[in-house]
C-alpha cells in the first residue's frame, strides 16, 4: 500500500485563467478546521520533520514546487508537489518532511483539527516507538 495518497483537483477555466475548487467531503475528505501556508522558504532549508497523532492534512503547492517525503515507520516514499492540481493527503501517524522548495513556492495546507502542540510528535525516535505499538 502506498503512503502517497494523491488528490487531483480539477482545473476549471478558459483563456482568462484557471480556477481550482476545494470542497469539504467532495475532494477534501474531512472538515477543515485550520488553513495555513508556507512562504519565503529558504533555499536548502527543509521543513516539517514531525508526525501527528490525530491530525490529517492536505498539502498543495499553489505556487512553485517542493518535494515531500512521507514515512510510516516501515517505508519511506517521496513525491513532488509541482502542480496546483496535485495535492497530497497526509494521514495521522505519518512522519513528513518538505524539501527543495522552489523560489516563490507557496505550500497551502488544510488541516482537520485546530493547532494542538500535544498532537505533534517531533522526535523521530518517539515516532518510531509509537509506530511499533
Amino acid at each position: 500500500m502506498s503512503l502517497i495518497k494523491l488528490i487531483e483537483f480539477k482545473l476549471l477555466g478558459d483563456d482568462r485563467g484557471h480556477l481550482t475548487v476545494l470542497e469539504v467531503h467532495k475532494n477534501i475528505p474531512f472538515d477543515i478546521k485550520r488553513v495555513y501556508y508556507l512562504t519565503d522558504t529558504q533555499v536548502g532549508v527543509p521543513r516539517g520533520f514531525h508526525a501527528h497523532k490525530e491530525l490529517e492534512q492536505i498539502a498543495v503547492c499553489v505556487s512553485g514546487k517542493c518535494r515531500m517525503i512521507l514515512d510510516d515507520g516501515r517505508h519511506k516514499e517521496e513525491v513532488w508537489l509541482d502542480s496546483v492540481s496535485k495535492a497530497i493527503r497526509i494521514e495521522k501517524m505519518i512522519w513528513h518532511e518538505m524539501h527543495d522548495f522552489s523560489s516563490g513556492c507557496v505550500l497551502l495546507v488544510l488541516a482537520s483539527e485546530h493547532y494542538d502542540e500535544e498532537d505533534y510528535i517531533r522526535s523521530y525516535q518517539d515516532f518510531l516507538s509509537g509506530c511499533a505499538q
